[in-house]
């Protein structure tokens, strides 16, 4: 009786042993949980989108200011207390001053419209004369326009090299003025260089933009670029009389954006003006002041800058459109 207990308890014991080695050598079985102790399923984690980042609205507004004396020399020597700014008559509180020479960014544009098609020898050396003076740090893009397009001959570089796409130019009937200074405005708006200039070389008479002249006034104080226009209508070459709303357009550009116009291009004056454009553009003032007018109407703003010591020229951009509110 006692051999026949032992056997089946041994029997049994082995049975057991055998269904527990079968039971975790199966994947296929699965093992049940306490519906009481079953994990509860993790949260999702909320992904923050890429763009969920907080905007701060600003109403900086950055100048470059040229100062001379009579001579027409830079004045190297003022303090930020010398200077006061206005806009729309009212003073703003400077919060940053600098002279430094600082690098520029620059974009030339060569009009290769039907009426340049005996003046294009003098748009490429102006072209030629300007990147001579680029020094270390400068950079410059080149386009032309003509026909119904502008288009992109060289993108920003630091090489003082003219493409040869500038040689090849030919004349192509209408002038997208507008349309060009537009585009150049857009692409130094994105430039990291404070000092911003557009060196327009032109007849100065649009005929198929489809960006007015206020367009281009605005895209180009917005993008804090100075406009230097070298004259190469008619008047300006061979000294004919008579009023010329292209060369009054090119006035308007150069003179609310800061820059200058060039009314004798050609010879030892051209050289003379575009080394003086390096020159200006390397030695301005850069003031900055947050406008105290907040409204987001899109208006005209008037700025003017003053300094304390008598008999300087002060020359920076007249204004810019405010930002407008959407919706």
């Amino acid at each position: 009786m006692f051999r026949r207990i032992t056997l089946l308890l041994l029997l049994a014991f082995f049975v057991a042993l055998a269904t527990t080695r079968a039971a975790r050598q199966d994947p296929q079985t699965p093992q049940k949980k306490n519906p009481q102790q079953q994990q509860k399923p993790e949260p999702e984690k909320k992904t923050e989108p890429e763009d969920d980042v907080i905007k701060v609205e600003t109403n900086l507004v950055v100048l470059n200011v040229t100062v001379t004396d009579f001579g027409e020399q830079y004045v190297a020597d003022l303090k930020a207390e010398d200077f006061k700014v206005f806009e729309d008559g009212v003073e703003q509180k400077t919060q940053g001053f600098g002279f430094d020479e600082m690098p520029f960014a620059g974009a030339i544009l060569l009009d290769a419209s039907g009426s340049m098609e005996h003046k294009l020898t003098h748009a490429r050396a102006a072209c030629a004369r300007f990147v001579e003076g680029i020094r270390e740090g400068d950079v410059f893009s080149i386009y032309k326009f003509g026909g119904t397009k502008v288009k992109l001959l060289q993108d920003f570089t630091e090489v003082r090299d003219i493409p040869d796409s500038v040689w090849e130019m030919r004349a192509d009937s209408l002038t997208p003025l507008y349309d060009a200074v537009v585009t150049a405005s857009e692409s130094l708006s994105k430039r990291e260089e404070r000092r911003r200039a557009i060196v327009l070389v032109s007849d100065g008479g649009d005929s198929n933009s489809r960006a007015s002249l206020d367009e281009a006034v605005k895209q180009s104080t917005n993008a804090g670029a100075s406009i230097y226009a070298v004259n190469l209508s008619n008047s300006g070459l061979y000294k004919t009389p008579g009023h010329d709303p292209g060369v009054e357009a090119m006035k308007n550009l150069a003179a609310k954006t800061g820059g200058r116009f060039f009314s004798t291009p050609g010879g030892q004056a051209l050289r003379d003006a575009f080394a003086s454009t390096v020159e200006e553009l390397r030695r301005q003032y850069t003031l900055s002041y947050e406008s105290s007018n907040e409204k987001q109407d899109g208006k005209w703003r008037k700025i003017e800058v003053r300094v304390s010591k008598p008999g300087l020229n002060v020359r920076t951009r007249q204004g810019y459109y405010a930002a407008k509110k959407k919706g």
